[in-house]
């Protein structure tokens, strides 16, 4: 591998794991709002309560990154289906599963090395680069965890909620945190609004 590659691999990788971090942050941030009873509550714009997606994430990831690049992501022990009910599964469970997952998760990127990027490993038996591999569990988990956050904050209510990002109407004072000097804000398209 040319240096160059090398150097975004590992640029890769670093960005993978740091962002999955802040997702797993935010999901955590947002269930944690939650009195724990309100895990298997269903909303009008979901069919997943907060406790099916925890079992869903956790139950994929750990499938997906157990023995990562020897073994099909998709595990024979793997039941997805039943990810998606709940029956008599305490706080505690949830808590569990989404722990394994995201441990087999982080474990696996922590030891990837530079070299396993160019390897091909499978899901259900297809094929799929090292990279896209995790950018698809990358893709997954982000769906999911906006799901996370729009059913606890519905569930919360407006009056009570902890916003985990800017607040709206709180733009300014944030860059004006951040940036600090206007001289320092950054210029050209990375400012458009879109």
């Amino acid at each position: 591998m040319s240096e160059n590659n090398s150097e975004f691999a590992e640029q890769f990788l670093r960005y993978a794991i740091e962002r999955s971090r802040y997702d797993r942050d935010l999901a955590e941030r947002a269930i944690r709002q939650l009195p724990e009873d309100k895990y298997v509550a269903v909303t009008g714009c979901s069919l997943n309560s907060i406790g099916v997606l925890m079992k869903h994430v956790g139950g994929n990831l750990k499938s997906r990154f157990t023995d990562f690049l020897t073994t099909d992501g998709e595990k024979p022990w793997r039941d997805r289906d039943s990810e998606f009910i709940l029956v008599d599964e305490t706080p505690e469970n949830l808590w569990r599963i989404w722990d394994e997952g995201w441990s087999a998760y982080f474990h696996t990127l922590n030891a990837l090395q530079v070299e396993d990027l160019a390897k091909t490993v499978l899901i259900r038996g297809m094929p799929h680069d090292v990279i896209e591999a995790i950018l698809r569990s990358m893709t997954h988990i982000g769906y999911h965890v906006g799901q996370i956050v729009m059913v606890s904050r519905q569930l919360v209510g407006e009056a009570d909620w902890q916003v985990l990002t800017v607040k709206r109407g709180g733009t300014k004072a944030y860059n004006q945190r951040v940036w600090g000097d206007e001289s320092l804000k950054p210029t050209g398209d990375a400012t458009t609004d879109r």
